[in-house]
């Protein structure tokens, strides 16, 4: 008989996960707390943007292999695996994750396990969380030591997430401690697994603690990367020199690769900049803070670039951006999402805005997103309609429609010809042809 699944938590990860493993034939069943939440996917209504996500969601539901409960009861009774995927969110003042729904999920689970099941962690958390958890389990199920605890910490890419989870480019599972344990929670993830393993999907299994330094230590690294571009963007501009290019040189060795190496206005969104705070915060509890130091000033750089962003526009304007009208394109922290969480683009012109600009805002996905974090700011109905009689355009957000934009198009509404590109996704040459001032981060 095939393993039946639950997905604890239908967020962006839990949703994703519970229409995908449906997607590869598994029975499902999501749960949320949040009813209104549980109502939408029910009706097949994504409450996010994640392109290719919907039609699995809606596919799931008309064959039957998926459907969504606000009952903890029917999800215990139903499932033979329990995916946790609730958010770890930066607890409130502090670098530190908030671990509230995630125990309180184990905690309201684990008393209605009485048969033999496993649950698995996929939600990030800082490491020794999953050993403590696994010891909660094996105090509050009935079932005793056959209700087990495995850690198999996500991947994904918003806006490649279908992708990500039905072809990862690894498994990693963190397994009990106890041999037989282990083995029994591996043969069940490897059946849940079966479709990438087929393809060679490397399956890595490791213990806990590893397997939750995975996942942190990957964001860490990627926003490393990103910081030093950025970082060497400060001196190109001091050197008079060109980032975009020095980019290039170094993405063809082999040692460095490309990938992460785009310098810009930097990366925001719901997982680097809160996971290597929280990595600090964790580094900081088992007594070796220093060996993480080095991810303040990456997270300093960072916001540098924004800060830098807003004094490029507002030189390019003349000092001042008082009785000025700028237009800014894109809210979401990156293209192929509605995700402005930490967004550097909204950061930036709400920053703009208090400092007497007029702001009008235009993305293609995240405009309710966006006038829900910022609702001071104005929203224009297309790129052409947010840059109307601009002082100023800055391209924050490097959607496909704005790599796109014809230079002459866009001249014939704004007052004057001046464009900041925040994420050099534009060709300069293109732009000055046209008759634009064109400034970007990085570049002469």
């Amino acid at each position: 008989m095939a393993l039946r699944l639950t997905v604890i938590g239908t967020g962006y990860l839990g949703a994703t996960h519970a229409a995908c493993m449906a997607d590869l034939g598994f029975e499902v069943v999501g749960l949320d707390v949040d009813a209104g939440k549980v109502a939408r996917l029910a009706a097949g209504d994504l409450p996010f943007y994640e392109p290719g996500l919907e039609p699995l969601l809606r596919r799931g539901l008309e064959n039957g292999r998926l459907r969504f409960t606000t009952s903890v009861e029917e999800a215990a009774e139903f499932g033979d695996v329990h995916f946790l995927c609730v958010g770890t969110p930066q607890r409130a003042g502090e670098y530190a994750a908030d671990l509230t729904y995630v125990e309180d999920a184990v905690t309201a689970l684990a008393p209605l396990l009485r048969r033999p099941a496993i649950i698995v962690g996929k939600s990030t958390v800082p490491v020794g969380t999953a050993a403590r958890l696994a010891a909660r389990v094996a105090k509050l199920a009935p079932a005793g030591d056959d209700v087990l605890l495995a850690w198999n910490p996500e991947f994904l890419r918003e806006g490649y997430a279908v992708q990500d989870t039905e072809r990862p480019d690894r498994i990693v599972v963190g397994l009990p401690p106890d041999p037989e344990s282990a083995e029994r929670a591996e043969r069940a993830l490897r059946e849940v697994y079966a479709n990438p393993l087929a393809v060679g999907t490397p399956f890595i299994t490791t213990d806990y603690a590893t397997s939750e330094l995975v996942k942190v230590s990957a964001n860490a690294f990627l926003a490393t990367k990103i910081s030093f571009i950025n970082a060497m963007a400060e001196v190109c501009e001091a050197a008079h020199a060109d980032v975009t290019k020095l980019s290039e040189a170094l993405s063809h060795d082999d040692r460095i690769g490309g990938k992460f190496l785009g310098p810009g206005l930097g990366f925001g969104g719901g997982c680097l900049p809160k996971d290597i705070r929280a990595f600090m915060a964790r580094a900081g509890e088992l007594g070796v803070d220093q060996a993480l130091t080095f991810l303040r000033e990456v997270d300093e750089i960072n916001i540098r670039r924004r800060i830098r962003m807003v004094d490029l526009a507002r030189h390019l304007l003349g000092g001042s951006f008082i009785g000025r009208t700028v237009g800014v394109l894109g809210a979401a922290f990156k293209p192929n999402s509605d995700d402005v969480r930490d967004s550097p683009a909204l950061d930036v012109a709400a920053s703009i805005r208090a400092q007497g600009a007029k702001v009008t805002v235009y993305d293609p996905q995240a405009m309710e997103n966006a006038r829900r974090a910022q609702p001071t700011l104005e929203f224009g109905s297309s790129a052409l309609d947010a840059v109307r009689d601009a002082h100023a355009v800055l391209l924050l957000t490097e959607w496909r429609e704005f790599r796109d934009m014809d230079p002459a198009t866009l001249a014939g509404v704004v007052a004057e010809r001046k464009i900041v590109d925040g994420r050099n996704a534009l060709d300069p040459e293109t732009w000055r042809a046209a008759g634009w001032t064109y400034r970007a981060l990085g570049r002469p």
